[in-house]
């Protein structure tokens, strides 16, 4: 939770006010009114040599500070950095700007930093926020440029068309007031959470799954496939685990589905953490449904049986990764990309390793699925900072060009490299995605008829499709490849962005369309304890520490410590909007 401050006892956001007010006239002067006109000659020279122009240079070097997202095995080459690395020396290239990392940090870690500037006021130019909450203290507080008028003056023209795909949903997430504050991340619906499984153990135990073809799997041939894989190591370790979950349990982000019960849950049509609607209107928390109930049923039955993973509750997301490189597991819950940066680790130290992808089906051969939230990451840039634009021009260059350019390997041969190596994207500028609402099925079909020679590689889309046909082609030519960019690929692309097109065509999802997602008022005080009840509640009754019947006392504690005021606050901002 971030630290609430008051600008008014504040000395450094005086001075930023100060500071700011020269440098940011053309914005406000193109801001007031609603008025998108490009500045007058006279401030657009305090910009750019160009201006207007997406990609020009300017005539002297700037500086920009950020506050990196990092990962933990960025795959970046020997001697690069976050800070010095293709990408970043790709904007040096273009526009003149030398970027210097304020901070790096991952996961809790960046959350904290995020909230140490936020607190301190003493915020890099441009940083990545994690919510909507955080956005809006940062215009509370008067700590961040509103981006109106340079996102109007200098988007591309494929950027407005990104962001439009999405029905106003994705720029609407990032106004306040009216005003654009912050470049949203786009979140495109990547569901569902498959059950990824060693193929070359089922060939190894004489296994058939998915007798139909259908890529839908039911939760018994899961529960007697774990059982085969224990009893039978087929890993050879020597100390074979059940089903490994994270202890967080669930989400409401299928990109972030990795370990979680996310896939278990809509077998019994539940939605953990989700605000949804009732039968009769009212607002719902997914978590204290009957069907969730059903769930933890199901998951305290698993448990006792041996075929979750005993230390549930214990293990590190790395420890959970670990046991899949070393052998030890042969089922894993996640996302399409998770061959992309989490399974890789088995081909690592596994050459035979083959995982095929299935989805879970209900007792009807339906796939219950939620649509994504559009967008919870912003891209924000300091009050006062001289070049405004430039957080704009990042977005334009790294996904428009780079994204689009026919000859990428000619213009930007660094970057080509990065890309056609698999060195992860959060070594961009800016940690987040930009795509079209249907992007992944559409770069799907060009990285299909590419391979088949239905169209050339100058009539793919994206550069990132062209590198992977060529890897997923590398290992068509040798499923046995050492090469595990061109395994990763195959798996994430052809098994898992191909299970999601093969269900999408064949109408096997039943979408649920959140009712909200945000943060209330009595949230920020309440939302910890709820969330640290909601966890060691559900992780008593899966490990039989209480019984299932516990959850109706979870439900009325819940209930009573907050859970009651936040429903009533989501239905009177349902209510109040437009």
């Amino acid at each position: 939770m971030t630290t609430k401050w008051s600008m008014k006892s504040n000395p450094f956001t005086k001075r930023l006010a100060v500071l700011s007010m020269s440098a940011m006239m053309a914005t406000v002067l193109a801001a007031c009114g609603g008025s998108t006109e490009a500045p007058t000659a006279e401030d657009a020279g305090k910009y750019e040599a160009n201006p207007g122009e997406p990609f020009s240079a300017y005539k002297d070097e700037i500086s920009v500070t950020m506050g990196r997202v990092t990962t933990a095995n960025p795959k970046l080459p020997a001697g690069d950095t976050y800070e010095n690395n293709a990408y970043t020396r790709l904007v040096k290239d273009t526009f003149n700007a030398k970027i210097t990392d304020q901070f790096e940090a991952n996961g809790e870690d960046y959350s904290r930093q995020v909230s140490l500037a936020i607190a301190s006021g003493e915020l890099p130019d441009m940083m990545r926020v994690d919510s909507k909450d955080e956005l809006k203290e940062l215009v509370d507080n008067d700590l961040i440029e509103d981006l109106t008028a340079v996102y109007d003056q200098y988007a591309t023209k494929e950027i407005k068309k990104i962001y439009d795909s999405y029905d106003g949903r994705a720029l609407n997430n990032a106004t306040i007031d009216g005003r654009l504050m912050g470049l949203p991340a786009t979140s495109l619906d990547s569901a569902p959470t498959m059950v990824w499984v060693r193929q070359d153990w089922l060939d190894l135990l004489g296994i058939k799954l998915d007798a139909d073809g259908d890529g839908a799997i039911t939760l018994e041939e899961v529960e007697q496939t774990a059982q085969q894989f224990l009893k039978k190591d087929p890993g050879q370790s020597g100390n074979p685990v059940g089903i490994p979950f994270v202890n967080t349990m669930n989400t409401t982000d299928y990109n972030g589905s990795a370990y979680t019960m996310l896939g278990v849950a809509s077998t019994q049509n539940a939605f953990p953490q989700y605000w949804m609607k009732g039968e009769d209107g009212k607002i719902l928390y997914g978590s204290t449904t009957e069907e969730t109930k059903q769930m933890l049923g199901i998951m305290a039955n698993w448990f006792k049986a041996g075929i979750i993973d005993p230390q549930f509750g214990t293990r590190t997301f790395d420890d959970i990764t670990a046991l899949y490189a070393n052998g030890q597991s042969g089922i894993a819950f996640g996302p399409w990309h998770i061959p992309d940066w989490g399974l890789i680790s088995v081909k690592q130290l596994d050459k035979n390793a083959k995982f095929s992808a299935y989805t879970l089906e209900d007792a009807n051969g339906k796939v219950n699925v939620a649509h994504a939230n559009p967008s919870n990451q912003f891209i924000v840039v300091r009050k006062g900072y001289e070049h405004p634009e430039l957080a704009v021009k990042i977005v334009n260059l790294f996904y428009d060009k780079l994204a689009n350019d026919k000859d990428v390997a000619t213009t930007m041969p660094e970057a080509a490299k990065y890309q056609e190596t698999g060195v992860d994207g959060s070594t961009r500028p800016f940690n987040i995605e930009v795509n079209s609402a249907t992007s992944l099925l559409d770069d799907y079909s060009d990285v299909v008829r590419g391979i088949k020679g239905e169209i050339s590689l100058d009539e793919v889309r994206t550069t990132e499709s062209k590198n992977n046909i060529g890897s997923i082609k590398t290992y068509l030519s040798d499923m046995d490849t050492d090469n595990t960019t061109a395994w990763s690929k195959y798996h994430s692309r052809i098994n898992g962005v191909g299970l999601i097109d093969k269900l999408t065509k064949e109408k096997k999802f039943v979408w649920m369309t959140p009712a909200f997602s945000g943060t209330t008022s009595s949230m920020k005080q309440t939302w910890a304890n709820l969330s640290k009840l909601e966890q060691e509640s559900f992780i008593k009754i899966i490990t039989g520490s209480e019984p299932i019947d516990y959850f109706d006392t979870f439900v009325v504690n819940w209930r009573k410590q907050g859970g009651d005021q936040v429903i009533q606050e989501i239905e009177s901002e349902i209510t109040s909007q437009p």
